[in-house]
């Protein structure tokens, strides 16, 4: 069953995120592809994630598709004009791949090429609004298109520490509901009780909703996250289990397999985000359950 029929017909959907590399070696990208065929329902591409450059995402995404994997890729507003934009979109469909998530930006200034000039053209509500036109079968310039490409498109939630942020991110999403978007991407959850109030109200934009885990790799990163990303919520409790675990490494996926289950009758589906450590999806999902 494909991405789309599983979000529509409420079935808890598994994505899995995998980083293109920084070169052309795709052995272990593929590796990894194999290792989690049949057990995801598709892998999430992004596209220079964090401002670090990499193999596109739309060339990530067709070896996907190669591997028996149904894409989902990545689209930034950071690196292309509207032109590019547009006909990276149309690429991606005759390329076999159906599945959009307009992505929130990072910064420059943690980029591995920090002279590299941001572009910025359209923001993630337009660029909603250009691939609703290019379904429509008219692109930004009002001019007609030969065929016209079909998509399942989703956005992303920004991360919020406080009410009146997650007030401030729950309006945005909403014009980016009406934008154009069919599901929305949540931030990080560690603490499922704490990310039940934005749950709860973000049920009122009536499209389903992905959480995002975000796989803890150590004591070291569990402590900058809770240091510098107030609205992770990563509790000291969590921090001290990982600390005197006899396997850490293990500990981590059975966190993340862990809170996978405990969002299961919550939201429509997770999305897993390992960062380098595609290796280890299968064992998540096994922790999980699935």
């Amino acid at each position: 069953m494909s991405f789309q029929k599983r979000l529509t017909s409420g079935e808890f959907v598994v994505l899995a995120e995998m980083n293109t590399p920084k070169g052309v070696d795709i052995s272990q990208l593929m590796t990894n592809a194999r290792r989690i065929k049949g057990r995801v329902d598709a892998a999430v591409v992004p596209d220079m994630d964090n401002g670090v450059m990499r193999m596109s995402a739309m060339a990530g995404g067709v070896l996907m598709q190669q591997q028996g994997l149904e894409a989902i890729i990545h689209l930034y507003c950071r690196d292309r004009n509207r032109m590019a934009l547009q006909g990276d979109i149309l690429a991606a469909h005759v390329l076999g791949i159906q599945n959009l998530v307009v992505v929130n930006s990072e910064s420059m200034a943690n980029s591995d090429h920090r002279e590299a000039k941001a572009v910025d053209d359209l923001d993630e509500v337009s660029l909603l609004e250009a691939i609703r036109s290019l379904q429509q079968g008219k692109d930004l310039a009002g001019f007609e298109l030969e065929g016209t490409p079909t998509f399942t498109t989703g956005c992303t939630v920004g991360a919020f520490a406080d009410d009146q942020q997650m007030a401030a991110e729950l309006e945005l999403t909403r014009r980016k509901v009406a934008a154009g978007a069919q599901y929305i991407v949540t931030p990080p959850v560690f603490d499922v009780d704490r990310c039940m109030p934005f749950l709860n109200a973000a049920a009122d934009l009536g499209v389903p909703i992905i959480a995002t885990i975000f796989l803890i790799k150590s004591v070291g990163i569990a402590r900058y996250m809770a240091l510098n990303e107030p609205g992770a919520h990563i509790s000291e409790e969590m921090i001290r289990r990982i600390r005197k675990a006899p396997d850490r490494e293990t500990e981590c996926l059975k966190i993340a397999g862990e809170t996978i289950g405990a969002l299961k009758d919550k939201v429509a589906g997770v999305k897993i985000e390992t960062h380098g450590w595609e290796h280890r999806l299968a064992s998540i999902l096994d922790y999980a359950g699935l």
